[in-house]
C-alpha cells in the first residue's frame, strides 16, 4: 500500500474532499481506514480493518460497487461514482479511486457525501429486488422478507390503471424506513427488513395502500405476512434458491405461496416437486422458444437465444427445483439436443443456449457435451454459449476446463444477466468470454436514472477493457435502444424487436428484425 512518507499527504489531500479514506489489499479487504466512520456507520474505522470494503456499502448496491472495482483495477482509476452507505438512512455517497504504481491489487478509495435526491416514487421491480434479497441472506444470514398482498379482484384491475399503481408503489415507499421495498407483480410487493424490530414498519404501509384504495372508492383489507430469512442450517447457495423461490410462490400466488417454516420449509417445497421435474426432464415435456438478438446499428438478426418453457411447471420452480436436487445437468444436456437438432434442420440458423453453472463445474455433463458436440462439429460455427447465474461456479478450476473445452471448440461464450448479482463480475475476471449481457434491470432504470446510465457505461468500459462486445437485454422501447446505443453497446434483445416464439423455418442471421405490432 502507500509507504508511510506519502500516507500523510495523501491524508491531507483526500480529507479535503472525503469524509472516509479506504485502502484495499487482495479480494478487495480492507487494510487502512480512516475518516468519519463512527459518525456515518457507528463504529470506529478499525473495527472496519480486515473486512470486505463492500460492507461499507448498501446491500442492493454491493453488484454496483464490484463493477467500479473491477473497472479500478482494468484502469487504474475509478471516477466519482454514486453509491448508498450501509447504515439506516442510506446516506448517498460518492466513492472515488486510484491504484498507486505497482500496488499488484491494492487500491485508495475516498468516499464523499452527496446531496440527498428527492424521494423518487420508482419501486424496485422483482429482479433488482430478489438481488437485493439473496445479498442480504449471503452477507448475514438473518433479516426478514415482508409480504404486502392485496385481494385477487384489486389486483386484476390495476394493469389498466396506473395511477393507482403509483400511488400504490408510493403508499409502501413512504412506509418501507430503512427496509427496502419491491413490486413482485401487480398488487403484491415485498419488503426487506434487516431486523425482525422493523416490522412495525407493515402497520403503516397497510394503512398507506388502504387509504389509496378508498380514494379511488375501492375498500379492500390489505393482507401481509414475513418470512424469517434464517440461513443458519443452509448452505449460501441453498438459502439463495430457497429465497428465490419464495419470492417466485409469492408473486404468483400471494401469501398463499409463502412457505411455512421459512428458508428451510421453502427449501423442502422445491425438493417436494423433484419428481414433477425428473419426468418432465425425462419425457422431453419442455419447448424452446427464441427471441432474437439484433444490431442496434441496422437491426439485422445476430442470432437467436434458446429459451426453455418446461410443460406445465413455471420455468423458474422449474430451474430452482433442478438445481437443487441435482437434475441441472439433466436439463442442459437436454436442453443442448434439441438445439442441435434445431441447428440441423434450421439452415442458416445461429443459437445461443444457456448453461448453468452447477452444470459448467462437473467432469461428467463437460464429457456428455464434449461427446455431442463432437459428434455434430459441423453445426458449432452457429452455436453459442451462455452462462448463467441461477446457481454460482463454486469450483472455478472445473468451470474452466469446461470454457476451455467450447473455446478449443470456436464456440462463443457470454455472460448473462451481468450486473444482476456478484458472481458475474468474478467470471469476468477469472473467464475468457466473448460477450455480456447487460442485466434487463439496468437497462430499465438507465432511461430515467443518470446513476444507472453511468453503471451501464462502467460495464461496457469494463467489458471491453477484457475484450468482451456487450449485448443489452429487455429493451422495450425506442428510447431504450437509443440509450443503449449511446452507451456503446452493439446487440441488443426485447420486446421492441420480438417476443419468444418460433424459430422461422429458414432463420438467417442477417435479416432485419421485424418490429413487434402494439
Amino acid at each position: 500500500m502507500l509507504r508511510e512518507d506519502h500516507r500523510d499527504r495523501f491524508l491531507t489531500f483526500a480529507f479535503a474532499a472525503a469524509d472516509l479514506l479506504v485502502e484495499t489489499g487482495p479480494h478487495a479487504t480492507i487494510t487502512f481506514a480512516a475518516g468519519a466512520f463512527r459518525h456515518h456507520l457507528g463504529e470506529a474505522p478499525e473495527a472496519f480493518v480486515g473486512r470486505p470494503v463492500y460492507d461499507l456499502i448498501a446491500i442492493d448496491e454491493r453488484g454496483a460497487l464490484r463493477m467500479a472495482m473491477q473497472l479500478l483495477a482494468a484502469r487504474g482509476r475509478l471516477p466519482p461514482t454514486a453509491v448508498r452507505l450501509n447504515n439506516a438512512a442510506g446516506t448517498p455517497f460518492s466513492i472515488a479511486g486510484l491504484a498507486p504504481a505497482g500496488a499488484n491489487g491494492q487500491f485508495c478509495l475516498t468516499f464523499g457525501p452527496l446531496p440527498a435526491p428527492p424521494r423518487s416514487t420508482d419501486i424496485a421491480g422483482g429482479a433488482a429486488f430478489a438481488q437485493a434479497a439473496a445479498g442480504m441472506v449471503r452477507a448475514s444470514g438473518r433479516g426478514s422478507l415482508a409480504v404486502i398482498d392485496l385481494p385477487d379482484d384489486v389486483r386484476r384491475g390495476i394493469p389498466g390503471r396506473p395511477g393507482l399503481e403509483r400511488e400504490l408503489d408510493a403508499a409502501v415507499l413512504a412506509g418501507s424506513g430503512s427496509g427496502l421495498a419491491g413490486r413482485l407483480s401487480p398488487g403484491r410487493y415485498g419488503l426487506l427488513l434487516p431486523r425482525e424490530a422493523d416490522m412495525h414498519s407493515l402497520d403503516g404501509i397497510t394503512a398507506g395502500l388502504e387509504a389509496a384504495l378508498l380514494s379511488h372508492d375501492i375498500p379492500a383489507q390489505v393482507r401481509t405476512a414475513s418470512l424469517p430469512l434464517d440461513a443458519s442450517s443452509l448452505t449460501p447457495a441453498q438459502a439463495t434458491r430457497a429465497l428465490r423461490q419464495a419470492l417466485s410462490n409469492f408473486a404468483g400466488n400471494g401469501i398463499a405461496g409463502i412457505a411455512q417454516g421459512g428458508l428451510t420449509g421453502a427449501l423442502r417445497d422445491i425438493a417436494a416437486q423433484a419428481g414433477s421435474v425428473r419426468r418432465a426432464i425425462g419425457e422431453r415435456r419442455f419447448e424452446l422458444l427464441y427471441q432474437p438478438i439484433v444490431n442496434l446499428k441496422d437491426r439485422r438478426i445476430h442470432h437467436h437465444e434458446a429459451l426453455l418453457r418446461p410443460t406445465g411447471l413455471n420455468v423458474e420452480t422449474f430451474i430452482r427445483c433442478a438445481e437443487t436436487v441435482g437434475l441441472t445437468e439433466e436439463v442442459d444436456l437436454a436442453v443442448t439436443d434439441r438445439v442441435l437438432d434445431t441447428l440441423r434442420f434450421t439452415p442458416g440458423a445461429r443459437i445461443a443456449m444457456n448453461i448453468s453453472g452447477l452444470s459448467m463445474e462437473s467432469p461428467r455433463f463437460r464429457e456428455a457435451l464434449r461427446a455431442r458436440l463432437d459428434a455434430q462439429k459441423n453445426l458449432l460455427p452457429r452455436l453459442m454459449v451462455e452462462l448463467t447465474e441461477s446457481a454460482e461456479v463454486e469450483d472455478e478450476t472445473e468451470a474452466r476446463a469446461t470454457l476451455d473445452m467450447l473455446r478449443d471448440r470456436g464456440v462463443p461464450l457470454c455472460i448473462d444477466d451481468f450486473g444482476a448479482g456478484a458472481a458475474a463480475f468474478r467470471y469476468l475476471r477469472s473467464f475468457p468470454v466473448n460477450w455480456v449481457k447487460v442485466d434487463g434491470a439496468y437497462v430499465q432504470n438507465a432511461v430515467r436514472s443518470e446513476r444507472d446510465r453511468s453503471f451501464v457505461a462502467s460495464m461496457v468500459d469494463l467489458s471491453l477493457a477484457v475484450g468482451a462486445r456487450v449485448i443489452a437485454e429487455q429493451v422495450e422501447t425506442e428510447e431504450h435502444a437509443a440509450v443503449m446505443a449511446s452507451l456503446g453497446i452493439e446487440l441488443a434483445q426485447g420486446y421492441l424487436f420480438a417476443r419468444p416464439g418460433k424459430l422461422p423455418a429458414s432463420s438467417g442471421v442477417s435479416a432485419p428484425a421485424r418490429r413487434r405490432v402494439a
